[in-house]
């Protein structure tokens, strides 16, 4: 049997900063916006079915790079999560409108979510679809 967590959440997201620049008011705002949305998606998508996890953390380290695919920890035995971490390229976003730093946080979450979705055969399809969109809108 999975462990469970003390409370319903299925997704967690937090950053950190691994430079000394700090992004505006709006960062802390799009983590939970890009939570509560892609959480949703998880969820009518039937993502946790056949996973060995209860639910995901994603650690967002606001850097010097992007990266393609997540770090990973082990499975949680006492809260049944799945940590990852996955770096973004904040260089010169200091300033940045809420959109733009929205996306860069939306991007990262579903590329990590997306990767784990692969190596644990979850369903991954509308997470595909989003980040799909998500890129499409960027070329705009």
């Amino acid at each position: 049997m999975i462990a469970k967590p003390p409370h319903n959440r299925r997704l967690g997201v937090s950053s950190v900063s691994l430079t000394m620049q700090r992004l505006n008011k709006h960062g802390m705002r799009c983590l939970n916006e890009n939570k509560d949305e892609i959480e949703k998606v998880l969820l009518e998508s039937g993502f946790y079915k056949n996973a060995p996890f209860w639910w995901i953390t994603i650690v967002i380290k606001d850097g010097l790079k992007n990266d393609d695919e997540p770090k990973y920890g082990r499975i949680s035995k006492k809260y049944g999560d799945l940590p990852l971490s996955i770096e973004v390229d904040i260089q010169g976003k200091r300033h940045s409108e809420y959109f733009e730093i929205f996306s860069i946080y939306r991007i990262a979450i579903l590329k990590a979510l997306i990767h784990a979705g692969r190596k644990y055969k979850c369903n991954i399809e509308s997470l595909n679809h989003l980040l799909q969109l998500c890129l499409d809108s960027d070329l705009d």
